[in-house]
């Protein structure tokens, strides 16, 4: 089976090169708002499949899709990626000295069949002093992840006290869960 993976996400890309899979990488800009009253726990999969249905229809025989969204929930509140500079340091202070959960929703699907999963993982960070946030956001400029960091950056070394589950959901790709996932495809 050929694989296709829905992100251009170069950390989606990086784990899924590295769980052994060779695949190509399609996307298609896809509207990723969500009803209001969707539980947070709830959204990313919502989103997950909103990409995997854009995507569907161009689907060959023998091929194997795979798209993924991954949310941050503090307080039953999604912290999505920061617009800016502002909004990053708002994030990581409510995110400082607190845990919060990373939730990635997976769609696997070929013309076959489907299977759609989320994948939780609790992150704890220490107390952020403003140096160090302000340093993380000049350094790193993690506008484009999702509660506006990235594990496997500096501040995934320095101020991350402890994960609950997996370290990859936190990066993007729940590996372990979509390798055996893919066993049932391919």
């Amino acid at each position: 089976m050929k694989i296709i993976l829905g992100s251009a996400s170069p950390r989606r890309k990086e784990l899924l090169s590295a769980a052994g899979f060779s695949f190509e990488v399609r996307t298609k800009d896809t509207d990723e708002s969500f009803p209001s009253e969707l539980p947070s726990d709830e959204v990313a999969l919502f989103v997950a499949t909103k990409k995997l249905e854009a995507l569907l229809e161009n689907l060959e025989d023998d091929t194997v899709l795979i798209c993924a969204d991954t949310t941050v929930v503090v307080d039953n509140q999604i912290l999505n990626k920061p617009k800016d500079a502002a909004e990053a340091r708002e994030m990581l202070q409510t995110l400082s000295n607190r845990s919060h959960k990373v939730i990635t929703g997976v769609c696997i699907s070929s013309k076959q069949k489907s299977h759609s999963f989320s994948v939780a993982t609790t992150v704890l960070f220490k107390e952020l002093s403003s140096v160090e946030i302000d340093f993380y956001i000049q350094e790193f400029k993690p506008f484009d992840k999702a509660g506006g960091y990235g594990i496997q950056e500096w501040i995934g070394h320095a101020a991350i006290v402890r994960i609950e589950g997996s370290y990859n959901n936190v990066v993007g790709l729940p590996t372990h869960e979509v390798y055996e996932a893919l066993q049932h495809f391919l």
